[in-house]
């Protein structure tokens, strides 16, 4: 997955993070958007070590 790509699937998760935790800060909804959130933000962080080494 490109860089760009990746940016533009976290900034969107956020946005619907937010959407549900300000409908219900304590729904199961929130967290699996956060667990896939964490997900996409190790892939970034991981894409960025890759570009740095090369």
């Amino acid at each position: 997955m490109k860089k760009q790509e990746l940016e533009k699937q976290i900034e969107v998760l956020r946005m619907k993070m937010y959407q549900c935790y300000q409908n219900d800060n304590h729904s199961e909804e929130v967290l699996k958007i956060s667990q896939q959130l964490d997900q996409l933000l190790n892939q970034s962080y991981k894409l960025s070590l890759k570009r740095k080494v090369m």
